[in-house]
């Protein structure tokens, strides 16, 4: 068994868990009346706030977290294999984990993944993010079994870290999942090419649920979320920001089929880049 629905949720996150859960909610039984069998939501599903005191006035720690609860009896009561793309978890007074959730049928929580790579930027026109004030990072790469293949987790920015989706390729997964909140400026610019470049040069299906619009905070995502297959090709896209869900189906015998095709997982090799490497090979220049 290596066929399977899966779709992706676009949401508009605001400030009120309780609304952003129920929006998720209404969504996710749509994509699964629609046949889907594996949903995934965006980053930050409960909440988009940037201000840390009003953040840390609504999150919850994991233990008896009730929008986590619902979700888990939401993929229970559905059957599906659910996705949470990520939620914002107290772990402590000042500090939180951006934290995936893969939630099988039984309702049980499968796998989690926090988010490695913390978005420290600052873009054109003064917008700035300093994620990793708020956010502790972790320091696992995660694969978790499906039905029909293996999964590697991943969050929004780490897309622009391209080891680790290839270590996640290596260690088995046939689809990556990145969801995000991609920045309207970043997306613009970078989230097609990202996207199907982490596909291309794994030989992976790319599964990729975004935020989209205006936030009640103050920020603008871009949406258009994303099913690409190993060949790069686009599956589905909501080719817009606003709040919907596409479904697509992915058969991860053609991630066999496009390795063989072009192996470069296979193909790879260790180099030396250090200063003492042999005189034809890269050097430092002062």
């Amino acid at each position: 068994m290596t066929e399977f629905r899966a779709a992706v949720v676009q949401m508009r996150s605001g400030t009120d868990i309780d609304r952003n859960i129920s929006d998720a909610e209404k969504l996710i039984r749509a994509a699964a009346a629609d046949g889907a069998q594996y949903v995934q939501t965006p980053e930050m599903t409960n909440i988009v706030e940037l201000k840390s005191s009003r953040l840390f006035d609504a999150i919850e720690d994991e233990q008896g977290n009730r929008g986590l609860a619902r979700l888990c009896a939401l993929a229970q009561d559905l059957k599906i294999w659910l996705h949470v793309g990520s939620m914002s978890i107290r772990l402590e007074s000042a500090r939180a984990a951006n934290r995936a959730y893969l939630i099988g049928p039984t309702g049980t929580i499968v796998a989690r993944y926090d988010k490695i790579h913390m978005f420290d930027v600052d873009l054109e026109g003064g917008e700035s993010y300093r994620e990793s004030k708020v956010y502790r990072p972790g320091d696992h790469a995660v694969v978790a079994d499906l039905p029909w293949g293996r999964l590697g987790l991943s969050i929004c920015y780490d897309v622009r870290f391209p080891h680790l989706y290839r270590t996640l390729a290596q260690s088995g997964a046939q689809v990556l999942a990145i969801p995000a909140a991609f920045t309207r400026q970043t997306g613009q610019a970078h989230w097609h090419i990202l996207q199907r470049a982490r596909a291309i040069e794994t030989g992976c299906f790319v599964v990729s649920a975004a935020q989209g619009g205006d936030h009640e905070d103050g920020r603008s995502t871009f949406g258009h979320s994303l099913i690409i297959d190993p060949w790069g090709e686009v599956l589905a896209e909501l080719a817009h920001d606003e709040p919907g869900y596409a479904v697509a189906v992915i058969d991860t015998a053609r991630v066999v089929e496009t390795r063989q095709r072009v192996p470069s997982l296979a193909n790879g090799r260790p180099f030396d880049a250090s200063p003492d490497a042999p005189d034809n090979a890269l050097r430092a220049v002062s």
